[in-house]
């Protein structure tokens, strides 16, 4: 379920958050454009491990996708944050960030996504919800990035089919390009995870830490 926590702790939680990207020079355009303009969905839940949150997304994605445009190109986040999970370093977090999205397929009552690969290995493969894909970014106060270093644990779901827009209307390139830079000019070097869609799997991305060059996802498909 999600949290029990007074709402003025719930209320505290989203500020926090909104200030790392909006007042903390977050090389992403795009996310502080989402913040600025207050196109997202921010929950906290619990234990990220637990089948009931796992519910509680699913959920609450579910409420995100009947209020998103799937054809606009308004780019819309949903941010789930679990501010009592704590990890002590990068490992444990991508262990627990791969088990709760275990965790989140194994409930998941609808197909998957069928403009995507469901081969975790597979250079197309983007994460699938609810029959939508999901491009997912893992942050924590321990990540290595700075980039990635949120008050909370956090994961961010952002539609596949928005990057695919920004291809379509030309501007995706662009972009891209920004992000990097600004990502280089805070950390001193961009992220060497970063690869485009159809390059290699975004699994390696998620967790935003520098995987291994023999490293193999976790995830399982049912």
């Amino acid at each position: 379920m999600s949290s029990i926590q007074p709402e003025y702790l719930r209320n505290t939680i989203e500020k926090n958050f909104k200030s790392f990207i909006l007042e903390g020079n977050h090389p992403c355009m795009m996310a502080r454009s989402v913040f600025k303009m207050e196109r997202y969905d921010i929950r906290v839940y619990d234990e990220m491990k637990s089948d009931a949150t796992a519910h509680a997304i699913l959920q609450d994605l579910q409420t995100f996708l009947e209020n998103t445009n799937l054809n606009s190109t308004e780019y819309r986040s949903f941010a789930a944050i679990f501010p009592d999970n704590h990890f002590e370093d990068e490992i444990t977090f991508e262990k627990s960030l791969w088990q709760l999205l275990q965790n989140l397929h194994h409930h998941d009552p609808k197909p998957w996504d069928s403009t995507v690969s469901r081969d975790p290995e597979d250079a197309d493969f983007s994460f699938s919800l609810l029959g939508k894909a999901f491009y997912i970014i893992g942050l924590h106060p321990k990540s290595s990035r700075k980039a990635r270093q949120a008050p909370s644990t956090t994961l961010v779901f952002n539609l596949h089919c928005q990057f695919e827009k920004l291809r379509e209307i030309g501007k995706y390139e662009k972009i891209r390009d920004l992000v990097r830079k600004n990502d280089e000019k805070l950390q001193g070097s961009i992220n060497p995870v970063l690869r485009d869609f159809g390059e290699d799997s975004e699994t390696r991305q998620y967790s935003g830490r520098h995987v291994e060059s023999n490293w193999k996802c976790p995830f399982h498909h049912k």
